[in-house]
């Protein structure tokens, strides 16, 4: 099949010339073919091999798919293979599977052009945990049948609470006993034990099956029992445990550490008992959840509808435990200490004995200053069942009567509110005691001695008596303060009319205006008011440049003060602003300044009488009391059919562009996760509701994304729930193709979070069923047996669809004796119809016959007949 085509030379072939053959190849069969040419070069052979070769194509695939390990979150994962072809012609591949594992293989047959590359898609659902290996084969045109394998693993999304110390998981954690008012904290490792990222929330459970709250464990049954009806059971559980932080996010094996805080209260009864016996324990369960993975609630929104909440909540829980204690700390002789009567400048001493009642926990105490009063120790440490002697000291600094309440602090480590993380020691608990003391003068006989003559600095209205030792002397001269304008006795003429605030000066006040005196004060008689020398002297007097440097530092000093007492004030209206920055009073004191309007309930509308939800603080958390009140708000309220499809006020375009945290996400509830539609018939219309339920006080704004055919008639696609309001979006169901459908459309909330629903469904062909597919036909009672037989034979449609059918007569050789009505119609969706079938007897009428019911677009059933003749 080789054909050589040259002219060989007769003369040896000179330097830089050449001869030119050419080989043509011309094959009669698909086969490859080798030869070769001879080349004959002076005494040299040189052999030149010749290949003829077929145009084939060469196929090639992966043998191999590998899925990693996956999360069992009803989601369907698609990976892709490849089919190349590095061949020159075309090639076809075929595949073939027969299990139910891989859900969509696409194509599973094809043509691949030369020198390409085809992909091939195949569909995984996570449903279930399961370790996926799974072959499918994969015949190749000019290679024959190849095996691909598929792997994978679906493993649970599992969270774990682990010790910080130990590393081993925790099921409970115990605080221990703790005085009522006092804080502490554990620290626990959350977890992440999956290949993927977990967002969670830290719901507290409340009303959990084998919690307590409050409740004396070690009392009696009875005790217990009237304890229960006397305590206020509105408490808000969020106060006593504190998780920090109580949402996150979690990488792929990664641990989170998280501080817990217990901080026991006393609670509210409706009438006091004794302190000593108010020992409250506690046990509550603190459940991490992953967040919008809630598909129990949504039970209670289906309405009796089909649609299977088929998603397992992924949690853990956690038992906390711990117990409150009263402070008891008790006094002998009592709380009213009596010191009797002392003299000014004495002491009187008291002992009393402090006892520490409590046989769980120790006291710290400080007591605070009191005047007149000291106390030795002033600080200390009681160990439980444990007394110590203080000595109360009485030392008056005045002459009265007495009657001081002496603060005892009790220290211990409390929560910082901005930082619930920290603890500080400081005071969490006062007692007080009743001081009483008497302080009296003694008294002191006073001896007048007679005046020579001489007038001291201090005498009194005649100079001619004067005490002794009776006290310190002032360092300043008697001058009279009266107002001139105040006095006019013996005012001279001249004088009457002087207005000027000038000082009066008394008769023996000469000390005064004899030594340097203000310079700006003018000082007048007290009967003449007339205008009194003040003698300056220059070499004691302030100059003025002294003046002014006096003022200057006086006004140093003064602005100092005003600046420490505007530094005080700012403090404290930051205080007074954080103790009432919340959502209720947004900073204002109550009953600062404002006055309450008088407005009644009718003067608003009934629509707009619905309760505005507040938004949760940052370290508040989750409780399930509180979520069940939040879904009973908001399934309360109407649904809404029909919303609109993007945000158009501006309060819904503000909202629905706010960035969700994982709590109020933990407070959408949109599902159920998969909606199952069960047997559906082929080009039927299947509708399934999707419940989204809106608990917040914002709107929200909804967006599916579908990519599946079969789920395209689904409208509307988008939507704005308003607050705290429920809604559902009709998922529609059509499919042309037999078999099973699992595919998941994912949504996002605000246009940023993101979501997933898995659709399943078994896609039925059209059937009808017969009630029997044998019928024996008997002559009718009281009728004659030649006239006539008569049976009716039942069709019944099982599927969702109307069935078209039509009766075809099995004829042989001989004409069928046998007659069937209706011979053609339609049988609605899940509903029967009878069909007569009449024996028409006759000479040499055979006595068997058969129909075969034909249904468009489905089955075939064969329905055979008998006629029973009886002869007498």
């Amino acid at each position: 099949q080789f054909k050589l085509i040259v002219e060989n030379p007769e003369k040896p072939i000179a330097s830089g010339l050449q001869v030119k053959a050419v080989v043509e190849y011309t094959p009669n069969r698909a086969e490859d073919l080798q030869d070769k040419l001879i080349l004959l070069v002076d005494d040299d052979i040189v052999d030149i091999p010749l290949l003829g070769l077929i145009p084939y194509c060469y196929l090639e695939i992966e043998s191999e798919i590998d899925f990693g390990e996956m999360i069992a979150n009803s989601k369907v994962v698609t990976k892709e293979i490849s089919v190349a072809n590095r061949g020159s012609t075309s090639g076809v591949f075929r595949i073939s599977y027969d299990g139910v594992v891989l859900l969509n293989i696409k194509p599973t047959r094809g043509v691949v052009k030369p020198k390409s590359v085809r992909k091939i898609k195949v569909d995984i659902c996570t449903d279930a945990p399961r370790v996926i290996k799974e072959m499918m084969k994969v015949e190749l045109e000019g290679r024959g049948c190849t095996e691909v394998w598929i792997k994978g693993v679906v493993v649970e999304q599992v969270l774990k609470v682990l010790g910080v110390s130990c590393g081993k998981v925790l099921k409970c954690v115990n605080f221990g006993p703790l005085y009522f008012g006092t804080s502490k904290t554990e620290q626990i490792n959350l977890y992440n034990e999956s290949p993927e990222c977990m967002d969670w929330v830290a719901v507290l459970e409340d009303n959990a099956i084998g919690g307590e709250m409050g409740t004396d464990l070690q009392g009696s049954t009875d005790a217990v029992l009237q304890d229960l009806s006397l305590k206020n059971r509105d408490t808000d559980v969020s106060t006593l445990i504190l998780c920090v932080p109580n949402q996150g996010t979690l990488l792929p094996y990664e641990k989170s550490l998280i501080t817990l805080c217990f901080s026991p209260e006393k609670f509210e009864r409706d009438f006091e008992v004794n302190d000593s016996s108010l020992i409250q324990d506690y046990v509550l369960f603190l459940r991490f959840e992953t967040v919008g993975k809630r598909g129990g609630c949504l039970q209670t929104l289906s309405d009796g509808a089909t649609a299977s909440t088929g998603s397992h909540s992924r949690h853990v829980d956690l038992a906390l435990m711990g117990s409150g204690f009263p402070v008891m700390l008790t006094f002998k002789p009592g709380t009213v200490i009596d010191f009797k009567e002392c003299y000014l400048g004495e002491k009187t001493q008291v002992v009393c004995t402090m006892k520490n009642e409590s046989e769980f926990l120790p006291v710290t105490f400080s007591f605070r200053k009191t005047a007149h009063f000291s106390i030795s120790p002033e600080r200390g440490k009681l160990k439980k069942k444990s007394e110590k002697e203080v000595t109360f000291s009485f030392s008056p600094r005045q002459i009265g009567t007495f009657e001081m309440k002496q603060s005892i602090d009790i220290i211990g480590t409390v929560v910082d509110k901005n930082n619930a993380v920290v603890l500080k020691t400081k005071s969490f608990h006062q007692i007080y005691l009743t001081l009483l003391g008497v302080c009296k003068s003694k008294r002191k006989s006073v001896l007048f001695t007679i005046n020579p003559g001489l007038t001291p600095l201090i005498s009194n209205a005649t100079g001619q008596f004067v005490a002794r030792g009776t006290g310190q002397l002032s360092d300043t001269a008697p001058v009279a303060i009266l107002k001139s304008t105040q006095t006019r006795i013996h005012t001279h003429r001249k004088n009457r009319n002087c207005k000027d605030d000038a000082l009066i000066a008394f008769p023996n006040d000469r000390a005064a205006s004899l030594r340097p005196s203000e310079w700006n004060k003018k000082y007048r008689t007290i009967f003449t008011k007339t205008e009194r020398y003040n003698y300056i002297d220059p070499d004691f007097a302030y100059t003025h440049s002294e003046r002014l440097l006096r003022e200057e530092c006086k006004k140093y000093y003064t602005d100092f003060v005003s600046r420490l007492r505007q530094r005080r004030l700012e403090k404290e209206a930051a205080r007074q602003f954080q103790i009432y920055n919340n959502p209720v009073s947004i900073g204002i004191k109550p009953a600062e300044g404002l006055k309450s309007p008088n407005i009644s309930i009718s003067d608003f509308p009934k629509e707009k009488l619905q309760h505005k939800m507040l938004p949760l603080d940052d370290n508040c958390m989750l409780t399930s009391r509180k979520l069940a009140a939040i879904v009973s708000k908001s399934t309360n309220k109407g649904v809404w059919s029909w919303l609109s499809p993007m945000p158009s006020s501006t309060q819904e375009k503000e909202d629905c562009s706010l960035t969700l945290t994982h709590k109020e996400l933990h407070q959408i509830f949109i599902g159920p996760s998969t909606i199952d539609f069960g047997d559906v018939c082929v080009y039927s219309t299947t509708t399934r509701e999707l419940h989204i339920v809106n608990n917040l006080s914002v709107h929200i704004w909804i967006q599916i994304e579908i990519e599946a055919e079969e789920l395209h008639e689904t409208s509307p696609l988008s939507q704005v729930v308003p607050p705290l309001t429920k809604t559902h979006i009709p998922i529609v169901f059509e499919t042309n193709t037999v078999g099973m459908f699992k595919r998941s459309f994912s949504y996002k909330i605000n246009n940023q979070h993101l979501g997933h629903v898995l659709v399943v469904a078994n896609a039925m062909p059209i059937e009808l069923q017969l009630s029997a597919r044998e019928l024996i036909l008997t002559p009718i009672p009281g009728c004659l047996a030649a006239t006539e037989f008569r049976r009716t034979v039942q069709l019944c449609n099982p599927r969702n669809y109307p069935a078209a059918f039509t009766w075809r007569p099995v004829t042989g050789d001989r004409k069928s004796a046998f007659t069937i009505k209706p011979t053609r119609g339609f049988v609605e969706a899940y509903s029967d119809l009878e069909c007569e079938v009449v024996w028409h007897p006759g000479f040499h009428t055979p006595e068997t016959g058969a129909f075969t019911l034909c249904v468009r677009k489905g089955n075939s059933i064969t329905l055979k007949c008998f006629a029973k003749v009886t002869i007498h």
